[in-house]
């Protein structure tokens, strides 16, 4: 497993993958950015409705009180949203893989595997519609985490196994239906679980460093390319 680690991390920065790089990092930030002004605002939103409310309670003359504490929220709701996009990256560079899998395996194979046929890219809607089912399911774990962070503070840990099995789930199916039928790679997966759940560890941890997440599809990607070729092999 080390090996295709250091073979998937040594080509991140070779030409060809750089552009692909540029890309997706590109696309991860405009989908960040969107995610964080669309939360702040129907935040904000809630924030003054709620004080609106607050003072035809309590009358006017906490009036002054209630702007203190909608500035206190306001600013607290931000600062949430900065964390949160920290635990909402899994989610977003399972998107942004789903758009480039095909460009990143493809310079893997001719890079690695010259003798081997290359594989078949799937439909862009079809490898979409595979990333938001992670994604979604990504955020819904988030969301059941962060309790447990706030309150417990085994949330971290949780949060960290159930991204490692869900991308690791995620990136190796890419790697794997672009050679196979969508259920022969799932099936094969299943198989390997042990295997593709170790991979997925490595990509968790990527995506938990800042802004070096935002290389995660490329990663991810090259990672499960490289596992999937030697589970194939031993087949």
């Amino acid at each position: 497993m080390l090996a295709v680690v250091t073979k998937s991390l040594s080509q991140m920065l070779t030409p060809p993958f750089r552009v692909v790089l540029l890309k997706s990092v590109a696309l991860a930030l405009v989908l960040v950015i969107l995610i964080g002004v669309g939360l702040h605002r129907l935040l904000a939103w809630l924030a003054t409705a709620g004080e609106g409310w607050a003072e035809g309670v309590l009358g006017t003359g906490a009036h002054s009180a209630l702007v203190v504490l909608g500035w206190i929220v306001s600013i607290a709701a931000g600062l949430g949203i900065v964390a949160g996009a920290i635990f909402l990256m899994p989610a977003v560079t399972t998107l942004v893989a789903s758009v480039f899998a095909d460009e990143i395996a493809l310079e893997v194979e001719r890079t690695h595997y010259p003798d081997e046929p290359p594989g078949t890219p799937l439909p862009v809607p079809f490898a979409l519609f595979e990333g938001s089912k992670t994604a979604l399911l990504a955020v819904g774990v988030y969301l059941l985490a962060l309790p447990l962070v706030l309150i417990l503070g085994t949330g971290l840990v949780i949060f960290f196994l159930a991204t490692a099995f869900l991308l690791g789930r995620e990136y190796f199916e890419l790697a794997a239906m672009r050679h196979r039928p969508r259920e022969a790679a799932k099936r094969m997966r299943k198989e390997n679980n042990g295997t593709v759940f170790v991979a997925g560890m490595f990509i968790a941890a990527f995506v938990s460093i800042p802004i070096v997440n935002l290389a995660t599809p490329l990663f991810g990607t090259a990672l499960m390319v490289h596992v999937h070729k030697r589970l194939s092999r031993n087949e």
